[in-house]
């Protein structure tokens, strides 16, 4: 998994509340069990019309934010059902961040498995950022996860709290089975101490 250290990029606004998994990506396009290529279906039934034209008024069409790599978002982002092809999505359209005042628990948990980085923030917070996402493609924060920091076009800096553990996996790039592994060392003592005590079992 790619480490996540300092994220600069063009923020988008979606102040919508209540965006679920299935508006994130629909349920057609759960049939695969690959990361990849769920980029184009992120938000497809907003981004694209019925004759499957773009839909200009979506804020991800927009010439401003088609390269965003951070969404900031209403409350309760990613509720619903527990797909965990949303952040797949997001992640495979280039999203590294996404900033809400809430997500659903199962949702932001799927985040931190996939590289992405779910920023808890006041409702202040929250509004000062979506006033700098409407900047268009002036619209860049900077996250520094390591100092816990968000940076915003005028210099002006926010500071948000994460869990150290979650911290600390993204700053290494650990998945699950990355994380596992990394206690390699004392499984293995473990299991050797085990056999010989308990060659039975």
């Amino acid at each position: 998994m790619e480490k996540f250290t300092t994220l600069t990029g063009v923020a988008a606004p979606l102040p919508i509340i209540n965006i679920d998994t299935d508006m994130i990506i629909p349920k057609q396009y759960l049939k695969t069990i690959k990361r990849t290529g769920l980029g184009t279906a992120l938000f497809s039934e907003m981004r694209y019309n019925e004759d499957g034209s773009e839909n200009p008024d979506f804020v991800l069409n927009k010439p401003a934010y088609r390269q965003a790599k951070i969404v900031i978002a209403g409350d309760n982002f990613g509720c619903g059902s527990s797909r965990e092809h949303a952040p797949w999505a997001l992640a495979d359209f280039g999203i590294r961040c996404v900033i809400s005042t809430s997500f659903a628990d199962i949702f932001y948990n799927n985040c931190f498995k996939n590289g992405i980085l779910p920023l808890v923030v006041t409702a202040e917070q929250l509004k000062l950022l979506l006033d700098d996402a409407e900047r268009g493609s002036n619209a860049t924060l900077t996250i520094d996860l390591e100092a816990q920091t968000i940076k915003g076009p005028d210099g002006g800096t926010l500071n948000f709290d994460i869990d150290p553990a979650r911290k600390h996996i993204l700053l290494e790039g650990l998945d699950d089975i990355a994380g596992t592994l990394k206690s390699d060392p004392a499984i293995s003592s473990f299991e050797g101490k085990m056999a010989a005590n308990r060659p039975w079992l």
